[in-house]
């Protein structure tokens, strides 16, 4: 029997969130159309018929912080006892990425400490950015020296960028500013030396990595040629990224994949459905697109593979059942 497979790329959207966020103005989060159904038995039911074992639940864009640090902190709260709930309700089913209320730093590292020491959260999930703070800016840095000390696991997950505005061109932003916003920040905590200083982060990047694949020899030429000797990295920026984690949510198979392997090995690819925010159909389609995929390496299916190297990252999930 094929293991279960662990979903790193899975979100929830509580009734409360979904009201609060509306109400802040996002009616149409991230020129969607709609906000999606979701619910615990229409996520287990997903879960049931595609063979996923447990899924690790994160919110999605637009995250938790909608202009003001106190209702941001409330909401994050809010977001992640609920969310703590799951997991103990659904015993092996749901993990959990705390939501934090940055760019409130002081914010943040109180919902840390909440998170993981009394929550049990498996780890943290961030924006690419949060009212246009990327994650290599300076004033993040206590954020990234305590989630280090914990060596915790970091879910990035992408966001309207600064721009979209004009860069969008009226469309849904998760088509394509995703993708580039997703490959801003990573290259952004690469360059500012977020990921050197602080090596025991373990970092998911989603969707196959964006358009990180296709760019990092093109970031690692300009750093060398760029950053003043004193200050270039080592590793360098193709080894950092070579040292992240990478989801299959999304548009994975045809192209995606194959670009991804050009830059990592296969034990840094994790499994992502990116449900509820990819409707239940396409999440359907995408996991069979991934069971007719050619063999990642001789002797595994994409299904154990990615839950191998899920059961490495996660190593309190235990043993395949």
């Amino acid at each position: 029997m094929s293991p279960g497979l662990i979903d790193v790329h899975a979100h929830l959207l509580p009734d409360f969130y979904v009201r609060q966020a509306t109400a802040a103005g996002h009616a149409h989060p991230d020129g969607m159309g709609d906000w999606p159904e979701w619910s615990v038995e229409a996520h287990l039911d997903l879960m049931d018929r595609n063979g996923i074992e447990t899924a690790m639940l994160s919110m999605s864009s637009p995250g938790v912080h909608f202009g003001d640090d106190k209702a941001a902190r409330l909401l994050a709260r809010r977001v992640n006892e609920y969310t703590a709930e799951l997991p103990r309700s659904h015993p092996g089913r749901f993990g959990t990425f705390a939501s934090l209320p940055l760019p409130d730093v002081d914010g943040a590292l109180e919902e840390i400490g909440f998170a993981f020491d009394e929550l049990d959260a498996d780890g943290v999930a961030l924006l690419t950015h949060t009212q246009g703070v990327y994650l290599g800016d300076q004033h993040l840095d206590p954020v990234f020296s305590e989630l280090d000390r914990r060596r915790a696991v970091v879910f990035l997950h992408p966001t309207s960028p600064v721009c979209w505005e004009r860069s969008a061109l009226g469309r849904p932003r998760p088509m394509v500013e995703y993708i580039f916003d997703t490959a801003r920040t990573v290259t952004d905590l690469v360059v500012a030396g977020v990921l050197t200083r602080h090596p025991n982060l373990r970092v998911i990047v989603p969707h196959c990595g964006g358009a990180v694949p296709v760019l990092a020899d093109r970031i690692n030429e300009f750093m060398r040629l760029f950053l003043p000797t004193q200050e270039q990295l080592t590793p360098d920026a193709v080894q950092q990224l070579q040292g992240l984690y990478y989801d299959m949510a999304g548009t994975a198979f045809p192209r995606q994949v194959p670009a991804l392997l050009n830059l990592v090995d296969p034990d840094r690819v994790l499994f992502g459905s990116d449900y509820c925010w990819t409707p239940p159909s396409l999440a359907d389609a995408h996991i069979a697109s991934m069971d007719t995929a050619g063999p990642p390496v001789e002797g595994a299916t994409w299904r154990s593979l990615t839950t191998v190297n899920a059961r490495r990252l996660f190593p309190e999930l235990g043993p395949a059942r």
